[in-house]
C-alpha cells in the first residue's frame, strides 16, 4: 500500500513544497485557554453575519422613520408651541440622542435573551465549546464580546443619520456611540444574567419586554423632559439605564446643561450596572455549564 502524500504548498521564494503540519492538541489546547473568548465571539460574529443585511437595515430604517416622523413631522408642531421648553434646542436635536440610546437598549433585549435560552437550552450551543478547553466565562465573555461589537456598529450608523439629520450640533457628537453601547451592556448584562438563570420558558422574556422595556422607553424622558413626569412616575427614568444613557448622550450631542456631579452619576449607574450585570452572569454561566 502507498503512502498518501503530505498536503503541501510551495514556500517562500517557490524552493519547493512545505508540509502543512496542524497544531499539536497540547498547543490548541493553550490557545483556546489564552484567546477562548475571541474564538466563541468570532463564532458568534459569524452566526450574525448570515443576518447582516438585517442589522444594517435595521441600524438605517429605524433612525429614518423615528427622526423623519418626529423631526419633520411632531417636531413642527412642538418648536412652534414650546419655545424654550427644551433647552434651546429644536426637538429634534432634543430627542434624537434618546432615540440612538433607546435603540442599543432595545437590541441588548434582544440579543441577551432568546440566545441565551437557546445556548442553554433549545440548541444548546454552549454546551459544544465547553466540551473543549473553553471555560464558562470565556463563553459568556464571547458572547457579550461580539453583542457589543453589533452595539458600536448600529450606533455608528444611527449616529451618522442622525448628523444627516442635523440632530447632533455639537463636535462632541459622536461619543453617544459609546454612550449608547455602554447603555445596551448596563441593560442587557443583568438581562443576561436573568436569561442564564431560567430553565422552562414560560413567556418571562414577553413580560420583560412588556412590563420592562417599554415602561423605560416610555417614562425615561425620551420624548419629554423628566422633570415634566410626576413624581409618581418619575422614579422609573431615575432607576432607568434609557434616562441615564439619554442624558449623557445629551450631554454630548449638544452640550446639554447640568451638573458635573450628575454627569458623573449618569457614568456610575450604568458602569456599576454593566459590572453587577457581568458577575452576576459569569456566576450563572459556571452554574450551568460547570467548572
Amino acid at each position: 500500500m502507498t503512502e498518501q502524500p503530505s498536503p503541501s504548498v510551495a514556500d517562500a521564494g517557490g524552493r519547493g513544497p512545505s508540509v502543512l503540519r496542524a497544531h499539536s492538541p497540547a498547543v490548541s489546547a493553550a490557545r483556546a485557554r489564552r484567546w477562548g473568548a475571541f474564538y466563541y465571539a468570532e463564532q458568534v460574529l459569524r452566526v450574525m453575519k448570515s443576518y447582516g443585511w438585517t442589522i444594517v437595515m435595521y441600524g438605517v430604517g429605524q433612525p429614518v422613520a423615528y427622526l423623519f416622523a418626529m423631526g419633520v413631522g411632531l417636531a413642527t408642531l412642538v418648536d412652534t408651541s414650546s419655545e424654550g421648553v427644551f433647552g434651546g434646542v429644536s426637538y429634534l436635536a432634543f430627542i434624537a440622542p434618546a432615540l440612538l440610546i433607546s435603540a442599543a437598549v432595545m437590541t441588548a433585549a434582544n440579543e441577551f435573551t432568546f440566545p441565551v435560552m437557546d445556548g442553554f437550552k433549545w440548541r444548546r450551543v454552549y454546551y459544544g465549546p465547553h466540551a473543549s478547553p473553553l471555560t464558562p466565562e470565556q463563553i459568556a465573555a464571547g458572547h457579550i464580546m461580539a453583542v457589543t461589537l453589533r452595539f458600536l456598529l448600529q450606533s455608528a450608523i444611527y449616529f451618522a443619520v442622525v448628523a444627516l439629520f442635523g440632530a447632533s450640533p455639537s463636535g462632541w457628537g459622536w461619543v453617544s456611540v459609546l454612550v449608547a453601547t455602554l447603555a445596551g451592556l448596563s441593560f442587557g448584562l443583568p438581562l443576561m444574567a436573568y436569561a442564564a438563570s431560567i430553565k422552562e420558558d414560560k413567556g418571562q422574556f414577553a413580560m420583560v419586554m412588556r412590563f420592562i422595556v417599554t415602561p423605560l422607553f416610555l417614562f425615561s424622558g425620551t420624548f419629554f423632559p423628566l422633570d415634566s413626569l410626576p413624581l409618581v412616575v418619575r422614579w422609573i427614568g431615575w432607576i432607568s439605564p434609557i434616562w441615564h444613557g439619554t442624558e449623557l448622550g445629551r450631554v454630548f450631542s449638544y452640550g446639554y446643561d447640568e451638573s458635573p456631579l450628575l454627569t458623573m452619576l449618569h457614568i456610575v449607574f450604568l458602569v456599576g450596572l454593566a459590572v453587577a450585570g457581568w458577575l452576576l452572569t459569569k456566576r450563572q454561566f459556571v452554574r450551568r455549564l460547570g467548572q
